[in-house]
């Protein structure tokens, strides 16, 4: 149903979003041990959807009849400087998950996989609500600054997630 190059590319993704979650799980191993527990909760559970995301991918390779294929993740970063930088690092790393959906789109359009198009559509809307979420916290650290208490309502605002 799919080419093995889109298929192979659509498992490089799988294990992409694998490593998202990894990566959240550094940054709110960061935050738990500044006893930020609601920024720890918010980016647990980011971790949480990245794995969503990953079976999404898993179930989709198969339905595709393509095989899903583990592959070494690197270690990710769990020394900040500050919240800021962490969210800062989270959007980032979003706007990378963006440029390769927006890639895996293209070589589905161009391979004409309206299955696989359709399936990325989902994507497409999720990221764009990700990026959004880490700039509007973006946005509230920059006002808070180093701001204890500013720091401490976000905190429990994020922990309500």
């Amino acid at each position: 149903m799919a080419s093995e190059k889109l298929l192979n590319a659509l498992n490089d993704q799988f294990n992409f979003e694998l490593l998202s979650g990894y990566y959240y799980m550094g940054m709110a191993s960061y935050c738990s041990d500044k006893n930020m527990n609601g920024f720890a909760h918010f980016l647990i559970e980011q971790a949480k959807e990245e794995y969503e995301h990953a079976m999404k991918f898993y179930d989709f390779i198969y339905d595709m009849d393509g095989r899903v294929r583990t592959q070494a993740m690197d270690q990710p970063q769990n020394d900040y400087n500050s919240f800021l930088e962490v969210f800062e690092a989270a959007l980032g790393h979003e706007k990378l998950v963006t440029t390769k959906i927006n890639e895996l789109v293209e070589m589905a359009e161009e391979e004409k996989s309206y299955p696989t198009i359709q399936f990325l559509q989902w994507f497409v809307e999720e990221q764009l609500e990700e990026e959004n979420s880490m700039k509007d916290i973006i946005f509230k650290l920059e006002g808070i600054k180093d701001s204890f208490h500013g720091l401490y309502l976000l905190d429990k605002e994020l922990g309500a997630r």
